[in-house]
């Protein structure tokens, strides 16, 4: 059973969430936040597995909240629009992934299974976009990731990752299998201790390894 927790200042927004995941045979909504502390606070107590994390909410928002959270659950990012400013700040505080709030009901249902797999939830296309678009002025760069420790074939992938290739797209690339691109995406994932796709896209970006606009 993955277990949700709703983190959302807008009472109809939630419900009209709880409702739709709780009809799931496989969800259940855990617990229900109307600000970024109570979201991390209840995070702690209940453990759950994926947060639905409002972007904009009074007091505590999104962003922090997504900062602050207990190791464990995973964090989808709902945004009103799709590109919203803060979300690449958001992918680099800990966000597996975002989706805007009109989102299809099947696509939110998957998106939490996705991400609740440990999978990252972008789009190669919304990932160019994303990336292109903020990644050049993300406030206060991190310190660059040292890649030594990758192999040369491991930052080619990094690099493709980062422009939001697929495996599919990035084996046809590299000429090798869809199996082995998963492969050597998996072990850059456990080298750079990257929580998942997502993170690897950020540091991709914030090592220098790609630049914005490579797409």
């Amino acid at each position: 059973m993955i277990k949700v927790l709703l983190a959302d200042d807008q009472a109809l927004v939630r419900a009209g969430f709880k409702a739709l995941l709780d009809a799931q045979p496989d969800m259940t909504v855990v617990a229900e936040a109307s600000d970024g502390a109570e979201a991390v606070r209840l995070s702690g107590e209940l453990s759950p597995d994926v947060v639905l994390m409002d972007i904009r909410m009074p007091g505590m928002d999104g962003l922090t909240a997504t900062r602050e959270m207990p190791a464990g659950p995973r964090i989808i990012i709902l945004t009103t629009f799709e590109l919203d400013e803060y979300v690449f700040e958001a992918l680099r505080g800990g966000a597996s992934g975002f989706l805007v709030k009109d989102t299809e009901p099947a696509e939110l249902i998957q998106a939490v299974r996705v991400v609740a797999a440990g999978e990252a939830l972008l789009s190669p296309s919304v990932t160019r976009r994303l990336i292109a678009e903020y990644a050049s002025r993300a406030k206060e760069p991190a310190t660059a990731t040292d890649l030594t420790q990758l192999t040369d074939r491991e930052r080619e992938v990094l690099s493709l990752v980062g422009t939001g290739r697929t495996n599919d797209e990035i084996a046809a690339d590299l000429f090798m299998s869809p199996a082995t691109a998963k492969t050597h995406v998996s072990r850059a994932m456990m080298k750079l201790h990257a929580r998942d796709r997502a993170q690897l896209v950020v540091i991709a970006y914030e090592s220098g390894l790609v630049k914005p606009g490579w797409l």
